[in-house]
């Protein structure tokens, strides 16, 4: 009976040491996920041995025995599913975090670059403006060194000028003025008298070194008096005249050129005449119903009065050119046009009209004036006191001393 009674307490035992494995499994397989291997050792290590088998059938306790090692060994799997669905769940998520890691790194990158190259444009940019300032300023540097180097040319000129230099810069003033008005105007007569006030106001210095700039004057104003002067107002104002003269010229009436002369028979006194007589006198008592003149050349005939206007504003236009050469010294359109208002005189206005014979008279008398001259092209006394001026003003100047640049 002992015997029997430890047999069947060794089945017991042995199947409750089979369940104790299987209830601390789910534990292990939840501490241990990540062991599959293990797991599946421990799963073998649960069957029973068909040795063990055999003595527990006419055991009480053998129908619990399968019950308790299917239900451990589901509560295994279930296990292990549920670690398996957790890893895979764990791992999509950090796959998923490890992709928007990835792309919020790759935008962050893109915003690096983009302020990279932001940085770098600015920093260019500045550099610009800052090269561009800093050459704005060495300009207006070298303006104001300028600036000062002439004021203190300036002070220096004023502080080194004797008491009467200022006329030696008045005559100087005086010749370059004479000049202009010789080149530019042909005004002789201003020129001369331009170069006589320089003359004077070298004079007043009293400096023998003077005397050569005096000498050269001299000669210029000679060489101005010598031209021939031509009265350029007064030949202006004469043809003036005439334009306004010639709405009152009288126009010339139909020119006919001359008749060939018909001799006429005279009655003789003879009474056996009589019959040549008595034809002689009928016939010139017929010629004084109809009279027929033969004429060779040709016949002008009358103008009307737009032709009359026109041949005016012609002749007018004429003098108006002659004018403008007069100022111009052209002398050949000078020429030119006077000969064709007298052309136009002659030939459409009446001869015998005194008015007409002074218009034409007046019109001769201006084409035999003279129009051109020959001026000097250089003054003498032009180059000497300009660079008198030059030596005795503007060497005496020198820029101050600075500390930086001493004199």
């Amino acid at each position: 009976m002992t015997d029997k009674k430890t047999n069947n307490d060794t089945p017991a035992e042995n199947g409750s040491a089979a369940a104790k494995p299987a209830n601390n499994k789910p534990g292990q397989a939840s501490a241990k996920a990540t062991k599959p291997q293990t797991s599946a050792a421990k799963e073998a290590a649960k069957k029973p041995t068909p040795e063990k088998a055999a003595p527990e059938k006419p055991a009480a306790t053998q129908p619990t025995a399968p019950a308790e090692k299917k239900s451990g060994s589901k509560t295994g799997a279930i296990a292990i599913a549920l670690v398996i669905a957790l890893g895979a769940g764990l791992y999509y998520h950090g796959h998923q975090q490890t992709q928007a890691q990835n792309a919020q790194m790759a935008q962050l990158n893109d915003q690096i670059a983009a302020m990279k190259q932001q940085l770098a444009a600015s920093q260019q940019d500045t550099l610009g403006k800052v090269s561009q300032a800093m050459q704005r300023t060495d300009v207006t540097v070298e303006q104001q060194e300028k600036s000062i180097s002439s004021l203190q040319m300036a002070l220096a000129e004023m502080k080194g000028r004797r008491p009467n230099d200022w006329l030696l810069a008045e005559a100087d003033y005086l010749v370059k003025m004479a000049g202009r008005k010789l080149w530019l105007e042909h005004d002789v007569v201003s020129a001369t008298v331009l170069l006589e006030s320089a003359d004077n106001r070298i004079a007043e210095l009293n400096d023998p070194s003077l005397t050569p700039v005096r000498k050269a004057m001299n000669s210029d104003i000679t060489a101005l008096k010598s031209v021939a002067r031509i009265d350029r107002d007064g030949l202006v104002l004469r043809l003036t005249s005439l334009q306004e003269e010639v709405a009152n010229l009288p126009l010339a009436n139909a020119i006919m050129p001359e008749a060939e002369k018909v001799e006429e028979a005279a009655v003789s006194t003879s009474v056996n005449d009589w019959k040549t007589n008595l034809m002689t006198s009928l016939k010139n008592f017929s010629d004084h119903f109809i009279t027929y003149r033969k004429r060779d050349g040709n016949v002008i005939p009358l103008l009307s009065p737009k032709q009359d206007f026109y041949l005016q504003e012609n002749i007018k236009s004429k003098l108006e050119t002659a004018i403008k050469a007069v100022y111009r010294e052209e002398g050949e359109l000078y020429g030119k046009s006077l000969t064709m208002a007298k052309e136009w005189a002659e030939q459409f206005y009446n001869q015998d009209a005194p008015a007409t014979q002074s218009f034409i008279k007046t019109l001769d008398q201006l084409a035999g004036e003279r129009i051109e001259a020959s001026y000097p092209t250089h003054l003498q006394s032009q180059p000497m006191i300009t660079d008198l001026i030059s030596e005795r003003l503007r060497n005496q100047v020198k820029p101050i001393s600075t500390e930086e640049n001493p004199a």
